[in-house]
């Protein structure tokens, strides 16, 4: 399906699953904003891509300047059709240490929360549009070693739901897709058992098609539904 077009901005585009989906709507002929805390992690995307894609310095750490740079971006492609709001970050935290705590909550609720704010209100000025936040399976249950990475993810399912809560009184035609990874292959999550593994390019394309047909929930890849259906009811 080809989208001559289409806009779309992609936040944490420069390696992993926010990578593959960038390249993936390249692809199908959408004009893409491209983001990451260095232009230069985007250096080899833009000389690949060229014009099909925009690139643009985003640290999410840091939300009022988060905020500023998606307007402007969203600007300079004259409007999006599409935002994927995929930056985050996750490390293992042994000795539940204060920074690695602070820094990952920081990023993943903060940071999401500023992205999140900008892609509501473009698409209420719009009257319409789609957007996908990232969230993981994860969400369902807490992990000694990873506390701040499962909340947060918790966070952004539930903040989502009440986004398009707000977003079906306000902006009707505007579309709000929860994506619950599993075990994806990227830099952050390496696996030796490849049954319950996917590539970043197989995960993008479910993320898009799940954000094209407006669904409101997608988990990738589609087996991980089962898994999250038992971590609900399975006792700790």
């Amino acid at each position: 399906m080809q989208h001559a077009n289409a806009t779309a901005i992609v936040v944490g585009a420069s390696s992993g699953i926010g990578k593959a989906i960038a390249e993936h709507l390249a692809a199908a002929g959408w004009k893409v904003g491209v983001t990451s805390r260095k232009l230069e992690n985007l250096a080899e995307m833009v000389t690949r891509l060229g014009e099909q894609v925009v690139p643009k310095v985003i640290d999410v750490d840091d939300p009022e300047s988060t905020r500023e740079g998606l307007r402007a971006l969203a600007d300079e492609l004259g409007g999006v059709d599409l935002w994927v709001l995929n930056a985050g970050t996750g490390i293992l935290n042994r000795d539940f240490a204060w920074e690695p705590e602070r820094q990952t909550i920081a990023t993943n609720v903060m940071g999401f929360a500023a992205m999140t704010d900008v892609a509501v209100h473009h698409c209420i000025g719009r009257g319409e549009g789609r957007i996908v936040g990232v969230s993981s399976v994860a969400k369902k249950r807490g992990h000694p070693f990873t506390a701040s990475y499962s909340g947060p993810k918790a966070f952004v399912s539930l903040h989502l739901d009440g986004v398009r809560q707000f977003l079906r009184r306000k902006a009707p035609k505007v579309s709000v897709t929860e994506v619950a990874p599993g075990y994806i292959d990227t830099p952050l999550q390496q696996f030796d058992e490849a049954f319950w593994v996917v590539s970043a390019e197989t995960a993008a394309k479910q993320i898009v098609a799940a954000a094209l047909a407006r669904r409101k929930h997608a988990y990738v890849p589609r087996r991980w539904a089962v898994i999250a259906a038992l971590l609900s009811i399975m006792p700790r």
